[in-house]
């Protein structure tokens, strides 16, 4: 899977084994970065750990499904004028755009929908999503624009 990095920052990195109460840990890192060193609304940082818990899940259920003991792999960047978080794993895979749509949150059908939500909200609390999937695993890209680094 390709690792870009953002400009010229660091990233930091996290292996997680894939079990969900490592996602709360994912979350303290990305809610600290976040705002640590920007002027960030609450909102936009809860939309953020939303958003890789999600993803964090998902990968987690990609790892039991495929019954892997690997650790799943969040790196997170910051740019002067945004963060990215990826979340990488091991698992089968998937075609992001081959899942169903699902109907306005005001349909009343919607409420048949118990799973596959996951994907539709990330897509929703991010600015961007990028999916890459191969054989060794997908990695899913959040990029959250937000305001300039301070030098604190």
């Amino acid at each position: 899977m390709a690792n870009r990095a953002v400009a010229t920052e660091q990233a930091i990195e996290l292996q997680i084994p894939a079990r969900a109460e490592f996602v709360a840990l994912v979350r303290l890192v990305v809610s600290s970065l976040a705002s640590a060193r920007r002027v960030l609304a609450d909102d936009r940082v809860d939309d953020l750990k939303l958003a890789v818990s999600e993803a964090c899940t998902n990968a987690i259920e990609a790892h039991g499904a495929a019954s892997l003991d690997d650790r799943i792999v969040v790196r997170c960047w910051e740019g002067d004028d945004r963060l990215e978080v990826s979340v990488e794993d091991r698992g089968e895979g998937f075609d992001p755009h081959s899942l169903p749509e699902h109907p306005p949150v005001t349909d009343p059908e919607r409420l048949n929908f118990e799973r596959g939500l996951g994907i539709p909200l990330i897509r929703t609390l991010v600015d961007e999503v990028e999916f890459e999937t191969d054989d060794t695993g997908t990695s899913v890209r959040l990029t959250l624009y937000c305001g300039r680094l301070s030098d604190a």
